[in-house]
């Protein structure tokens, strides 16, 4: 039996955690994959305040330092159900724990495009993470697609790995930040493929081979990186009350949901700006509430 429980160790779920070791509070942590959640897959973090410079899996691993410097107590398990009665009883696929209060912080995960194969080519020829995955083709031919600043990060970290970049956006402009779009733009190996879509994906002997664009132009290249949006991780809320709007958790000013005793924090949230600056405020600001 817990005070709290937080489901996600994301950079939210774990200042939240921080902060209620700190308030005296008996708390578990529960992650189903990586400490650090989506900032692992980021190659370089410039705009955190204090930091000049760090990459994603570098700050994920100071922050899960952190949590064991502290004594937090956590469990990699995959949350599968959670009941939302006086006291909060989460199930994960090993076990079932208890607690008075509940913070959902977990997060959100790349949206894909939706193609014919794209599942069965994730990992083999499809990839959300271009830290992760972008020295396998050094030298070689990528695409990316988004028009965010995810987009414009990957295409501007793959240029110095690869032959050669198409960046393709179903639009004219990025939407992206100023400083990126202007570095894209200034990169000789990145080749912009501005209002086009990808239609559907060439496979040839069981391989990914590249793209077809709406245009009917075909791109032969050897790996795809998706970067179109998120989709928030919210499906063991299934069986639950809470109010969801397109699957974010909807919360008020303290972070509290329409259940009492339950909050949530960071990219599961649904709000206007989505950067780690605020996810990690708002677990802070979560557990101040609660301790209240």
């Amino acid at each position: 039996m817990y005070d709290l429980i937080i489901i996600g160790m994301g950079v939210s779920g774990i200042s939240a955690g921080i902060y209620a070791k700190r308030a005296g509070l008996k708390v578990l942590m529960i992650e189903e994959s990586a400490p650090g959640g989506i900032i692992n897959s980021i190659p370089k973090i410039e705009n955190y305040p204090g930091i000049k410079e760090i990459s994603g899996p570098d700050l994920a691993y100071n922050l899960f330092e952190q949590v064991n410097n502290l004594n937090i107590e956590y469990k990699l398990e995959k949350v599968t159900d959670v009941i939302l009665e006086d006291i909060k009883t989460v199930k994960t696929t090993n076990d079932l724990y208890q607690s008075k209060y509940l913070l959902i912080a977990s997060g959100r995960r790349p949206r894909l495009l939706g193609l014919e194969n794209e599942l069965e080519y994730l990992g083999k020829g499809i990839s959300t993470c271009a830290l992760c995955d972008g020295s396998l083709y050094k030298g070689k031919d990528v695409a990316v697609v988004g028009g965010g600043s995810s987009a414009l990060t990957e295409a501007i970290y793959l240029s110095k790995i690869v032959n050669k970049v198409y960046l393709i956006h179903r639009r004219e402009e990025f939407r992206g930040e100023d400083t990126l779009i202007n570095e894209v733009k200034e990169i000789s190996n990145i080749e912009l493929v501005l209002n086009n879509e990808i239609t559907d994906l060439i496979i040839k002997d069981n391989e990914f081979k590249g793209i077809i664009l709406k245009d009917n132009k075909e791109l032969i290249v050897s790996c795809l990186f998706e970067y179109i949006g998120y989709i928030p991780n919210t499906e063991f809320l299934k069986s639950t009350n809470i109010k969801l709007d397109h699957q974010y958790i909807v919360v008020n000013n303290k972070h509290l949901t329409n259940i009492k005793e339950v909050y949530a924090s960071g990219d599961v949230t649904q709000k206007e700006i989505y950067q780690i600056v605020n996810a990690a405020s708002e677990g802070a600001e979560a557990i101040i509430n609660i301790t209240k």
